[in-house]
């Protein structure tokens, strides 16, 4: 299988010589077999079929299991996935060589917990390398989705249950436009999406944890600019809109990309990798990017009720027509807190 994948900003050039990987990949990108044009890829993935260890004979030990030579990496059993990885940086971009090599606990685990493993897989092979190279050219990775509203274009956070992708969802039957369910890199104002699908109930598809199918995102666009930061919680009888200080959605952005689940293994890969290539930070910018975002934008609380069709862009508006007084008063008392 061959294909090139535009996600995170960037174009992915994948060449698999195992099928079910390329299956992995494809199913993440709505279609059986991706177009492959081969040109301006940024990002060059291989899957080798070959199950021989590479050589890292006389490399330089970074963490157990993974080693560095004149900025390559090597990398065994890949965040549990079963793969060893080899990643090069060349003067075109990174070059990462996979092959299929499971010890005995990642192979038990690929069997019994198949659609986590799925996800993981697909993860290791495109989504890490993407995010990774997104973020050493000055992207940062958040767990936020951006959409069109009615008249605005919302960056969304909020605690993993509290109903962002139903929103998310809601919207794009209206006919508005979304760069990804979860996971977004923001780089000079502008969100670029990763490509996932997204994960609902109540559809056909992949079965995936917690009851929920795969489908490819409808309505996908590569990238929006977000003029407001949403907050998004539940409501239990009626939805509900206001202002809220840029302090409370810096804090909610910053944690829920960090106790993200989908990203619980990127974090060391992307240290790892950055350890060895002395490329990229070892710890991103999260905080001061998220800072940068909502001392710019506005931010609003969004309560949303499972009940209430009031679209998101309707609750925005409200929300931006509340008592100026009020904001100020809001955003007072939180430079009095930064203050303290």
């Amino acid at each position: 299988m061959r294909a090139s994948i535009r996600t995170a900003g960037h174009n992915v050039d994948v060449d698999s010589a195992l099928n079910w990987a390329g299956e992995i990949i494809s199913e993440s990108h709505g279609t059986s077999q991706p177009s492959h044009d081969g040109v301006g890829s940024d990002i060059r993935v291989t899957i080798q079929n070959d199950t021989s260890a590479f050589d890292t004979t006389d490399w330089a030990p970074l963490t157990r299991d993974s080693w560095s030579c004149d900025g390559c990496v090597v990398i065994r059993d890949v965040c549990t996935s079963g793969f060893d990885m080899e990643m090069t940086v060349t003067p075109d971009g990174p070059d990462f060589q996979f092959r299929w090599r499971p010890p005995p606990r990642s192979r038990a685990l690929s069997y019994a917990l198949r659609s986590r493993w799925h996800l993981l897989a697909r993860a290791v092979l495109v989504q890490y390398p993407a995010l990774w190279w997104a973020g050493v050219e000055d992207g940062v990775l958040m767990h936020a989705a951006v959409c069109t509203a009615g008249r605005s274009t919302p960056l969304i956070a909020g605690a993993a249950g509290v109903g962002k992708t139903t929103a998310l969802m809601t919207e794009l039957q209206r006919g508005e436009r979304a760069v990804s369910d979860n996971l977004c890199v923001v780089s000079d104002g502008t969100a670029w999406g990763l490509v996932e699908p997204v994960r609902v109930e109540g559809v056909s598809g992949r079965k995936m944890p917690h009851g929920r199918r795969e489908i490819p995102l409808p309505n996908r666009v590569d990238s929006l600019v977000p003029d407001c930061i949403v907050i998004l919680k539940q409501a239990t009888v009626r939805s509900s809109a206001r202002p809220c200080t840029p302090r409370v959605a810096e804090r909610t952005l910053v944690a829920g990309t960090y106790i993200a689940g989908e990203l619980r293994r990127y974090w060391t890969y992307a240290a790892t990798l950055a350890l060895g290539t002395n490329l990229g930070s070892p710890h991103p910018p999260i905080a001061a990017r998220a800072a940068d975002l909502t001392d710019r934008l506005p931010c609003f609380e969004i309560a949303l009720s499972r009940t209430d069709e009031t679209s998101l862009g309707a609750l925005i508006d409200r929300a931006s027509q509340d008592s100026p007084a009020k904001f100020r008063r809001l955003t007072a008392a939180s430079q009095r807190e930064d203050a303290v």
